[in-house]
């Protein structure tokens, strides 16, 4: 890692309050090697269990740093046709961290969820001595699939079940610890459940997998095992929440958190909940952490989010005609290349004014 990415990972903690983790790697917003000892050394206001994370567990400190840039890239894509478009620019991204928006509960969410999937896939893949596969002993048996005809198959788990809940377990050590300084401020209460949230979308999401074992392609046996969901349908998942969040304001006691408006049922532990409205993303506002929308591309004739008439906020668009060059004719000779020519492609391009 070259000094002056190591000098901006020391500064990227400073900007986060009260969760420093994630904005140290979504404001990087760029493949950095992320070293476990240069994280470690360089973030000096780390304590309790990141701290000891940090000292005692490198490994899962790394695996910690996937699942953020996991996030990061889920995100994105997530985000792509819309007017906050999950930018990692620092000097606007830490001022989302710092407000209760809508957009910071999926941060969060999708950050947590990101670490315990990493966390939990490296157990599966054997990187981490801390943990392997899942223990399934005690397990009632799988349920067979339906129209499967296997009701009377016998059953027995094993291949490597993924151990979701050693993952859970290391995010919420890491992920919570700065929150649960304040537990009584409704800021905090807000990040810690989006966090469970993110968490509970892998989790709760966990799928069973068999394969049939016997002569001629019978299923006399078959061998069973859990796996976590793929990240992008957690993503997916959490973009559902995003669209249905709950407003919510702090109860009297400090403790709790109210969802606000008339005859709407408290959020149960999956929803992604806010306190504050988020601005309208139309024009670049450093204080607000909105880049705006101009010069972003849309859709002339879609009519959802990527529409240009949604994303340009009425100020209209305008069509360019850009040259591209992609890969083109491409043949592969044994063994093993593939060669392409490189063909120029003229594209139409709307482009928000």
């Amino acid at each position: 890692m070259l000094p002056s990415s190591r000098t901006q990972l020391g500064l990227f903690f400073i900007l986060l309050c009260p969760a420093n983790i994630i904005g140290l790697w979504w404001a990087v917003g760029s493949p950095l090697v992320m070293d476990p000892n240069s994280i470690c050394r360089k973030t000096k206001r780390l304590a309790g269990k990141q701290a000891e994370l940090c000292q005692l567990e490198p490994e899962i400190v790394q695996e910690v740093a996937k699942g953020t840039k996991l996030g990061v890239r889920e995100c994105q894509y997530q985000f792509r046709f819309r007017r906050w478009n999950c930018t990692s620019h620092s000097k606007y991204f830490g001022k989302i961290l710092q407000q209760d928006i809508r957009e910071t509960a999926f941060v969060y969410a999708i950050t947590a969820a990101g670490v315990s999937h990493a966390i939990t896939q490296a157990c599966s893949m054997g990187e981490l001595l801390q943990c392997g596969c899942e223990l399934t002993r005690s397990r009632a048996p799988p349920s067979p699939a339906a129209g499967s005809g296997a009701e009377g198959t016998a059953w027995e788990w094993g291949g490597c079940g993924d151990d979701v809940q050693f993952g859970y377990e290391k995010s919420q050590q890491f992920m919570d610890a700065k929150s649960k300084k304040g537990k009584n401020d409704i800021r905090a209460l807000i990040d810690l459940h989006n966090n469970e949230a993110g968490r509970l979308a892998v989790r709760s999401y966990m799928r069973t997998e068999c394969k049939c074992h016997g002569l001629s392609g019978s299923c006399t046996l078959r061998t069973c095992w859990r796996k976590m969901p793929h990240f992008r349908e957690v993503g997916d998942r959490l973009l559902e929440r995003f669209n249905g969040a709950f407003k919510v304001m702090g109860g009297n006691d400090g403790k709790t958190l109210i969802p606000v408006g008339d005859n709407i049922k408290p959020p149960d532990k999956q929803d992604l909940i806010y306190s504050a409205d988020s601005p309208d993303f139309c024009s670049a506002n450093r204080k607000t952490g909105s880049l705006g929308t101009r010069g972003r591309v849309c859709n002339s004739t879609a009519m959802d989010t990527s529409g240009c008439d949604l994303l340009c906020c009425g100020r209209g668009h305008r069509d360019e005609t850009v040259v591209l060059e992609e890969n083109c004719l491409c043949r592969f000779h044994w063994c093993c290349v593939v060669q392409c020519r490189k063909c120029s492609v003229r594209q139409e391009l709307s482009l928000c004014v």
